[in-house]
Formats: C-alpha cells, structure tokens, sequence
C-alpha cells in the first residue's frame, strides 16, 4: 500500500474528496516523514508543525461540510524559504536575514492559503537564491535522497529534496537561472518556470529581478500543472506582471503529441553533455517521434553565448537589489565606529563567499567605465537570443533538450571550482533571459541509479502545449519510481 506521503497531489485530493484519509493524516505522514529523513536530508530550515495541523483540521471541517476550497484544500506543500510567509521566519538561507519574521504573505502564498493548502514549512536553498547545488546555504548543505553523497541541485535543492524525500506532497521554488529545473532533474521530479510575469514576485526576496519566477516542483505532470494554475494571475502588487489571462496548465494534458513539431537544440544537446543524459535525451525524443510529433534539428548559435551573458546580468541586478541589506533598516547589524564601517562589517559577516562574488561582480559589471562593455553587451545578447527564440517558435511548437549537463554530483566536487559549478545551468538559463516558460520531466535513471532530466521550452505563454508535451513524454517515460532512503528518527 502506498504511504499517504508517497502520494501526488491529484490522489490526495481525490483521496480526501473519497473520505479515504483525512488532511490531519496527510500532514502527521509528511511530518512523520520528515522526522525520519531531515537529519540526513536537511531540507527544511523551518517545518511549522503547529501551523501545519492548524490548517490540515480546519481543512478536514471544510470537507466534512462539504465546502472545500478546492483542489489544492487540505494538502501539504513546502516553501522555499526566500518567500515572505506571515509569522514564520523567512532568512533566503542567509545570515543576514537570520530571525526576520515577515508582516505579511508574499502573494503565492496567500494565494495557497486561500485555496486551503498545508504548509509543511520553510526549505532550504543555496543563500539568495544564489548556487546550483544547495550547498551555499549559512545554515548547511541540503543532501540528495537519491543518494546522500550528492547534491539536490540548486538554488531550490531543498524544495526539490522535500518532495523527493517524501516530507511534501509538493513544493515552491524560484527559477532565475534554472534553479527550479536543474534540481527538479537531479532529484527526479517535475519542475517548472512558467512565463516571466505569469506567477507574481510580490513577496519574493530578489535575487535577479527581470529574471527570478516562481515555479512548481512536482511528483507528475498533471501536480506541476494543477499547482501552476493556482498560483498564476494578475497581481496589481507586481510592477512586472502579466496583465492578461494565464494559459491553462491542464487543458490538453491527454492530447498526446501527434502533429506537433518538436525542435531539438543542437547547441544543447551535443558537446558537454554526459554520455547517459544524451542516450536518454535521444531516446526520448525518438520515442516522441515515434508517438507521431515531427522533430525539427535546430540551430540557435547565441545560446553558446547565454551562460556569460547571464553571469553578468544576474549580478548586476543582484548588486543593486543586494544594496538594501546594509545593517540600518532590517535584519543583521554589526556594530562599527562609523556608518561606513558598520555596513562593511555586516556585510562581511552577513553574506556568504558566493554572494559577495556576485556582488563584486555586478557592481564591476555597473560601475563608470566598463557598463557599456558588460552589462550593457550582455542585454545586446540577451536581445538576440530572445530574437532567435522567437525566430525558432514560428517553426517548431516547442523546443527540447537535456534540462542538466550530468546527474547529481558529489557534495564539495564543485564549490572550489565557481566556473564549473555555473555550467551545470547551461541548458536552463536561455529561457529565463528569454522570458520563457520551461519545465523538466524525469525520463530515466543512470547506471548509478540518479535520475535524469528531459527539458521542453516554449514560447511566452505557451504553457498549454508545454505541460502537452510534458504530458506525453511522462506517459511514454519508464517510471523511475521514488528514492530508497535509509532514514533515522530524529
């Protein structure tokens, strides 16, 4: 019998709505879960445990009334910790936020407190968003429960870690460089960065603005799809968001893909990608061929260019959205003889060795002098490669490629080695300087037993195809099934 917290969302609610379980049960499965897995996982930072059975009991009212919220009443979902959660401590894993306890709920969180969810609690991520592998974090590494020896990915490694682990149905995470995707690949799981403005930043502590979204981590397609559409809307509180409609996720999850074409990035699917993740990417797309879609071989050179491109936006931006931690107005404040000092001693001991890299970075990027060079020729490539995007989705539906280079590698195999570690997002980060929607779907296993990822973009507010194909190759993908975790009671 499948333990309550191996379920996904959809049979969860299905099993709530069928009086098969209670949401009080759902919850103590997942918290029970965590309390075996979190001294080897270390996927939370905060689990709110009170709160959680708070909201699970009054959800079992709702639906012993028979007035359920909705889909999504009674389950229980995790939270990367850079968004704003009324009364709960909010840090972005950085010590400079260590304690902050926000006045008010980012709005993807009001949104799924309005429509009934359980929040587990807080999961851990690399500081600010800032890091491939979880290993950033000021309060410690999240760990793989795939195998404990490797990371989970990054930045939202602790929301994807959470759902593998089994102490979430599932989670939130934000995607600024591929920070949904990657980890959704290396811990086997479906992740999803919708269409830049879809889902509101209201309440998202920013990293990289014009580029940080908001995203499901998943057991399923139909989850990532059913998640997505909760959270995505028009938010007046969000200078950047969409002022129309969102595209439905769950339209058109059964229509298979016959008829569809398919284009296969050459520039992402060749030189620099693992032996294994290339044979599963080749035979998946030969299996969506093979389901009737028309696969198109594209060329789009200035994605050869996007991983430097971004490595000078994003810290461009994330120096001047850094800029408001100076030690006077919020979180951590050591004291100096001078104000100058004392903002230099705060942040000293308030940000971690890669944000402050990225840091320096940005502001070299910004300073007199040298914008023009760098900042300002990396939105000329940016430009370009929205072009050649834009180009490609006149000819093909949607576009497919490996969504990581490898599967999860060993903790510490990367943090002395900054370049290396930013080449694990080169296949991501080209639709977030697009501005497009794209997600990661499990398709296989490699010889050591890690999963790997299979990723489909699409054009802006092309959700609808993209969870259509998605779909289609998780139906037409082995089930790798879930981590064999040896756990210890904590």
């Amino acid at each position: 019998m499948t333990e309550l917290s191996e379920l996904t969302l959809v049979e969860a609610a299905a099993a709530l709505r069928a009086g098969e379980c209670t949401s009080v049960a759902l919850t103590e499965s997942v918290l029970h879960r965590a309390s075996l897995t979190e001294a080897s996982v270390h996927a939370y930072l905060t689990i709110d445990r009170q709160g959680a059975m708070a909201a699970a009991e009054a959800s079992d009212r709702r639906i012993a009334d028979e007035k359920p919220i909705g889909l999504l009443d009674g389950l229980p979902i995790a939270l990367k910790d850079n968004m704003m959660t009324r009364g709960i401590e909010t840090t972005a894993s950085s010590k400079m936020l260590s304690g902050y306890i926000p006045p008010y709920d980012g709005t993807v969180v009001k949104l799924l407190r309005e429509a009934g969810a359980v929040f587990v609690g807080k999961t851990n991520l690399d500081e600010f968003a800032m890091g491939s592998s979880t290993e950033n974090s000021a309060f410690g590494p999240t760990r793989n429960p795939w195998n404990l020896d490797t990371v989970p990915g990054g930045s939202s490694g602790g929301s994807a870690a959470a759902v593998a682990a089994g102490s979430a149905l599932a989670s939130l995470g934000s995607d600024t460089g591929g920070s949904i995707r990657q980890p959704a690949a290396l811990c086997g799981l479906v992740g999803m960065k919708p269409t830049y403005g879809l889902v509101s930043r209201y309440g998202l502590i920013a990293f990289a603005s014009s580029l940080d979204q908001i995203g499901p981590l998943t057991r399923s397609v139909q989850d990532a799809a059913v998640l997505y559409e909760a959270i995505a809307g028009h938010d007046p509180h969000d200078a950047t968001s969409f002022p129309g409609p969102a595209p439905s996720g769950t339209e058109r999850l059964g229509a298979g893909v016959e008829g569809l074409r398919v284009g296969v990035v050459n520039e992402l699917s060749g030189e620099g990608i693992d032996d294994e993740v290339l044979a599963a990417f080749r035979s998946t797309v030969d299996r969506l061929a093979n389901a009737g879609a028309e696969i198109v071989e594209l060329s789009l050179p200035s994605t050869a260019t996007a991983l430097s491109a971004y490595y000078l936006i994003a810290p461009a931006e994330c120096s001047a959205n850094l800029a408001r931690f100076d030690g006077v107005r919020y979180g951590l404040r050591v004291e100096g003889s001078t104000v100058d000092e004392m903002m230099s001693l705060t942040r000293a001991e308030g940000f971690g060795a890669e944000v402050i890299r990225r840091i320096l970075l940005g502001t070299y990027a910004l300073s007199a002098g040298y914008y023009d060079a760098f900042y300002g020729q990396a939105q000329r490539v940016r430009t370009l490669i929205i072009q050649e995007f834009a180009a490609a989705y006149e000819q093909v539906d949607v576009l497919v490629s490996p969504t990581a280079p490898a599967p999860a590698f060993e903790l510490g195999a990367k943090t002395q080695d900054p370049l290396s570690m930013y080449m694990q997002d080169v296949c991501t980060i080209p639709s977030n300087l697009s501005g497009h929607p794209a997600m990661s779907v499990p398709v296989g296993l490699s010889a050591s037993g890690l999963p790997i990822g299979f990723q489909v973009m699409a054009p802006a507010l092309g959700e609808t195809v993209m969870f259509q194909v998605a779909a289609a190759i998780e139906a037409l993908s082995d089930d790798i099934g879930r981590p064999v975790l040896e756990v210890v009671a904590s």
